[in-house]
């Protein structure tokens, strides 16, 4: 790739790495005030956590309906609407009166976020294939990692000079900045003649195609599953930190934002030995390390062990989603160029949604516990094998050997 191709994709990872940006910060930045929420509004961790659930939801959801809109109707028109939703949704959660009405915009509001999530990765497909579209998403995935790095530690500083209503202003200015990245900076990668055509009926069967494809849920899965137990880290360690080793907001802030850090190294080493090594080789040494990472985990939790082992333990398990997430969107990716949003929305909405379940049960034993979360780890990292060995190594080994016998008769 010559200097001006580097230069094009590094301006277009950046454009693209702003819209995935919302995710981290709608979901990381009000991480450190959920003690402070909690009090505000009179209710419990439960309830609290509940508010995470709902982003998580709305982001997972959201990109759902925003997939098949941006393949329809092209990449900017349904980002730009969104990204307004956002601003309003964003402003509305500093102005709740209650916990009720908060949960209900937390879930607008990743609904909005998606939008960026979704399109994001439909744009990368558009212009990249093959082991070009593995190192852009690697790269992608770099750069999009300072979000949970600086979210965290940004919502500490908000909060150090505000309330937790502050975070949520800024969230609202950050949709502003965005929308104007947007409007100005970010040409349509979809050309009308490649858009897809039809009624909403058409629309579900592209799903349909997808949720048919074997392989592509298998990747699907094993994403989802292993994102589930970054979303059980991301709800569990504010209480985790803060409540069992006491650390204060801007020590767990540092601390969380270096798993950002490790999803960095993973997906560093992805664009290293992309090309040198087979995406399914790297895929499943990804795979490998969050299971001996989680494994760690959970033995950790269960004999008390100290939050350096913990630290430890989940940066490792964040290092390997660093190196699942670029080469599994690849091969997930392949088979569908034609309908990427819509593929795009299922890769992520199986994320999210799958984070959704695992959220909530983190905090079943209370806010001095931290068994449900090792638990969980080691439960996704064990359903994120198995779903490989199912629907992907043993479909894989079935048409290899289909195309043998083809061959030799």
């Amino acid at each position: 790739m010559n200097n001006k191709l580097k230069k094009q994709s590094l301006r277009l990872a950046l454009i693209l790495a702003a819209f995935s940006a919302l995710g981290p910060f709608t979901v990381d930045m009000y991480l450190a005030s959920l003690p402070q929420i909690m009090v505000e509004f009179k209710s419990n961790a439960s309830m609290i956590q509940a508010s995470l659930t709902a982003s998580l939801l709305g982001l997972g959801l959201g990109q759902m309906v925003m997939g098949p809109l941006s393949d329809k109707y092209g990449r900017r028109t349904p980002l730009l609407i969104a990204l307004i939703l956002y601003i309003v949704s964003s402003s509305a959660c500093a102005l709740v009166p209650n916990i009720e009405s908060f949960i209900l915009l937390r879930f607008i509001q990743g609904v909005a976020a998606s939008a960026g999530i979704v399109i994001a990765g439909a744009i990368a497909r558009d212009t990249y294939s093959g082991v070009e579209l593995t190192k852009f998403i690697s790269l992608l995935t770099m750069i999009s990692k300072v979000a949970p790095l600086v979210s965290p530690n940004a919502g500490s500083a908000v909060t150090s000079f505000s309330s937790w209503v502050g975070v949520f202003v800024f969230l609202g200015l950050l949709g502003i900045l965005i929308t104007g990245i947007t409007a100005w900076g970010l040409e349509e990668s979809l050309p009308v003649k490649d858009r897809v055509t039809g009624n909403f009926i058409e629309l579900i069967k592209n799903y349909n195609r997808l949720f048919r494809d074997r392989i592509f849920i298998g990747y699907a899965l094993v994403n989802g599953m292993l994102f589930a137990g970054v979303f059980a880290f991301v709800a569990g360690t504010p209480f985790i930190y803060q409540n069992i080793f006491e650390l204060s907001p801007q020590m767990f802030s540092i601390l969380f934002a270096m798993n950002g850090l490790a999803i960095m190294i993973g997906s560093q080493i992805v664009k290293r030995v992309a090309g040198s090594l087979t995406e399914g080789s790297i895929f499943r040494i990804g795979l490998w390390l969050s299971f001996f990472s989680s494994s760690a985990i959970l033995i950790t939790v269960l004999s008390k062990g100290s939050l350096s082992a913990i630290f430890v333990s989940t940066f490792l398990f964040a290092v390997s989603i660093g190196i699942i997430g670029p080469v599994s969107f690849t091969l997930a990716m392949q088979s569908h160029g034609q309908i990427a949003g819509s593929a795009s929305a299922v890769l992520g909405t199986f994320k999210y949604a799958l984070g959704a379940v695992t959220s909530p049960l983190v905090g079943i034993a209370g806010e001095q516990s931290a068994v449900p979360f090792g638990i969980i780890m080691i439960t996704t990292s064990l359903l994120a094998i198995v779903s490989y060995i199912v629907l992907i190594r043993k479909v894989g080994t079935q048409s290899d050997g289909i195309k043998k016998a083809r061959t030799n008769a």
